[in-house]
């Protein structure tokens, strides 16, 4: 790994400053900012603050800019939509529309022939999936998982169990049954005699527990997931979980929705993450790395269980043309190169991050795939203590040295770059997170 010279930015800077005094008096507080980072342009994983600082992006707007900022091939594809047209409603029809929906039948995660219904939102994917599967089954209830997060409208917020602070105060469905999601490092059921690995415990605990006390499965609609929990930390789950949930859905008939909301669209090196685990889902969310940017979500099903009518479901901004636009364009970008770069160096960030995690004590857990990685921060190795507070200062520290981190979980770094970083830009990334968590670790654990 080259090595280059760390330096300080002077952060935020004047004009940084001045922006944020005036969104303090305009913008709602509701939003929890990261950072004082103001941005003023960027082009790939660099991005610069009104002030000339320069930044390697590893948030990527939350996984959003799959292609990098302003990919000049997604550019071009949203300049020729917008000479034509912008807006028709989807009460109309337009040709983007449907290649977009064409194309997702091709990568969509099962062999079944697809229907999609595209949306504006990940939370709105959501909430169109929960209504899907209601109509198809007949049945009320779900099963969610303790981490996941869904969104914020009150559907998916009934999914989401991430952090108090987005259900504090906002009443939620009581048709949501939430259970351990299997979380290797931190397990919180007794593995028992028999089982495979934790996956294997948590299916049964389903079966045997939440089945036979306060959800029976012929009440149960589906079983929403994320193939790799985001907001909950990162967290991987082993290999049995997924194809015993697969069959403990066949057994109930019960709908498989996997949330790929953050997993999907090739940041793990696959179109869909569940693609890792060998099983079909029945219905897939997506949203973010869509669309490059672009507000852009919805969500994918067999067409046997996307059963719902004529003018059961809708919205207006459905379809919209310059988002549809701007996913064709990102689609072609990832088939060419995008997958396979997230793939390489996924596998090599992973790989030197765990070799990084043996020389220092805080990070007790490195864990993921493709560029999707989130590192652990514990004050412990042997106890795993969590460390909140250290990982909020690697944070502060890699930003005050122009790289852009993002927590998740309690403890949890996430660390997602586009998926066209180059290696030079990971080793850079590699070497400031290096600086922060030492520096971080000098000044909390002594």
């Amino acid at each position: 790994m080259m090595s280059r010279e760390i330096t300080r930015l002077n952060v935020p800077g004047p004009k940084a400053r001045a922006i944020l005094e005036r969104d303090r008096k305009v913008v709602s507080p509701a939003y929890g900012r990261v950072a004082d980072f103001v941005m003023d342009h960027g082009r790939g994983t660099e991005v610069y603050d009104v002030d000339g600082n320069r930044y390697l992006d590893f948030v990527a707007g939350i996984a959003v800019n799959s292609t990098g900022h302003s990919h000049p091939h997604v550019v071009s594809a949203i300049q020729k939509q917008a000479e034509k047209f912008m807006h028709i409603s989807s009460d109309f029809y337009h040709e983007k529309w449907v290649e977009l929906s064409e194309r997702m039948d091709e990568i969509a995660p099962f062999d079944e022939p697809a229907y999609t219904f595209l949306g504006n939102s990940g939370t709105e994917a959501v909430e169109g999936a929960i209504k899907a599967a209601r109509y198809h089954t007949g049945r009320p209830r779900f099963i969610g998982f303790l981490g996941g997060f869904h969104g914020r409208t009150q559907g998916s917020l009934s999914f989401t169990a991430s952090k108090v602070a987005q259900r504090r105060g906002f009443a939620t469905s009581s048709d949501v049954t939430h259970v351990p999601f299997p979380n290797p490092y931190r397990q919180l059921l007794a593995m028992q005699p028999g089982d495979g690995d934790y996956g294997d415990t948590v299916v049964t605990y389903i079966e045997q527990v939440i089945f036979k006390t306060v959800a029976p499965p012929n009440d149960v609609a589906g079983i929403l997931v994320e193939p790799i929990q985001g907001e909950g930390g990162y967290v991987v789950p082993p290999p049995h979980f997924f194809p015993r949930l697969r069959e403990l859905c066949d057994k109930h008939g019960i709908l498989l929705i996997a949330d790929e909301v953050q997993t999907g669209m090739g940041r793990t090196g696959r179109w869909w993450a569940i693609e890792h685990y060998g099983v079909e889902p029945d219905i897939i969310c997506t949203a973010k790395g869509i669309a490059s940017g672009m507000p852009l979500g919805g969500f994918v099903g067999k067409q046997s269980v996307m059963t719902m009518p004529v003018g059961a479901h809708g919205n207006t901004y459905g379809g919209n043309p310059l988002a549809c636009a701007a996913a064709l364009a990102t689609i072609e970008v990832l088939e060419n190169g995008g997958l396979r770069n997230a793939e390489e160096q996924g596998n090599y960030m992973l790989a030197q991050l765990k070799l990084m995690a043996e020389g220092h004590p805080s990070m007790g857990e490195v864990r993921g795939i493709g560029l999707m990685i989130g590192v652990e921060f514990v004050k412990d190795k042997a106890t795993k203590e969590v460390a909140p507070e250290l990982r909020n200062r690697v944070e502060e520290i890699a930003f005050e040295h122009g790289l852009l981190l993002m927590g998740c979980g309690y403890n949890a770094m996430r660390v997602i770059p586009p998926l066209v970083v180059t290696r030079d830009e990971v080793d850079e990334a590699l070497q400031i997170m290096d600086f922060a968590i030492t520096q971080a670790e000098n000044e909390l654990l002594g």
